[in-house]
């Protein structure tokens, strides 16, 4: 099978009458060899480049790129900062939007800028390529059907314990961005809170020299590094596996859900019971509360459930 790639050229804003076009660029995330040919291009020939840190850019552009097309971007200036960048492109200049490393907006500078583009009906044109959490995910070996990207979690012990507590029962696989050197305290919330068995991979340095991939308990992991001090140093991604005791909670709601309403409420019962490994007590519950807050139509319920003795 073979696919047919468009030659892209950015035209020549002086010749334009209509408003330009935002490239929202990924840069590498530790090896340069990881920048793509396109992104590259696209750099070197955009009017203007907004930047996270225009020093940064500029190296990785090895001084290719004239310092008067850049303009700083970040978390400090942005709201400023937008009016000026649309206005360019309202007049038919190209920009592109990039971070220090990975893809724009994901826990970088750049959402108010791309949010204005669209509401002024600018197109927005992404430009794929390193990404630090999906990197990580990949790496992992955890369940990547679905996954919950949480960002930095709150400095503050106590915020973050909170979070996680609110994070406890979410089925998906987690991915955080921690700084190396809160990884000791980070594990030890994780461990209070999701408990000491659950896996987590560590993610630390992707694609440069010192690169770590590390997979283990929870608990495993905080000894791991802590008896490896580089192990705090740097940027990290931990990849925690989800709440598979929730999953499976949903999923006998939804099992005693077709047996409530198929059958009468004591065979629903054992049934759930021996399908599920829930004492019958627990089943005999969950079949009465489903019956319970039941909304669909049908025949007259049946009489109250009575309690089973065991």
């Amino acid at each position: 099978m073979t696919q047919d790639f468009a030659i892209e050229s950015v035209p020549d804003s002086s010749s334009q009458s209509c408003a330009g076009t935002l490239y929202v660029i990924a840069t590498p995330i530790g090896h340069r060899s990881d920048f793509s040919s396109r992104g590259l291009q696209l750099l070197c020939a955009v009017d203007l480049i907004a930047a996270e840190d225009t020093r940064m850019t500029q190296r990785l552009l090895d001084g290719s790129v004239v310092s008067g097309r850049f303009i700083s971007l970040n978390e400090h200036n942005e709201s400023d900062r937008v009016a000026r960048l649309i206005g360019a492109l309202n007049t038919g200049q190209t920009v592109a939007l990039v971070s220090d490393a990975g893809t724009p907006l994901i826990s970088d500078p750049g959402f108010r800028l791309v949010d204005a583009a669209q509401a002024a009906g600018i197109r927005v044109s992404p430009v794929p390529g390193p990404c630090a959490a999906i990197a990580a995910l990949s790496a992992s070996g955890l369940a990547t059907d679905r996954f919950w990207f949480e960002g930095f979690l709150p400095a503050r012990t106590a915020a973050r314990k909170k979070r996680l507590a609110e994070l406890n029962g979410v089925p998906a696989t987690l991915i955080f961005y921690v700084p190396a050197r809160d990884l000791p305290e980070v594990c030890d919330d994780l461990q209070l809170v999701f408990g000491s068995d659950r896996t987590a991979c560590l993610n630390r340095e992707l694609t440069k020299l010192h690169e770590t991939v590390h997979r283990a308990t929870i608990s495993d992991l905080g000894q791991f590094i802590r008896d490896d001090s580089n192990q705090q140093r740097g940027e990290a991604v931990l990849v925690v596996e989800g709440n598979l005791a929730a999953e499976k909670s949903v999923s006998v709601d939804a099992l005693g859900k077709e047996l409530a309403q198929a059958l009468p409420p004591s065979q629903a019962a054992a049934m759930l019971a021996r399908l599920s490994g829930l004492k019958r007590k627990v089943a005999w519950a969950r079949i009465e509360s489903l019956r319970n807050n039941s909304d669909h139509d049908g025949p007259a319920a049946s009489p109250a459930l009575s309690e089973p003795d065991s």
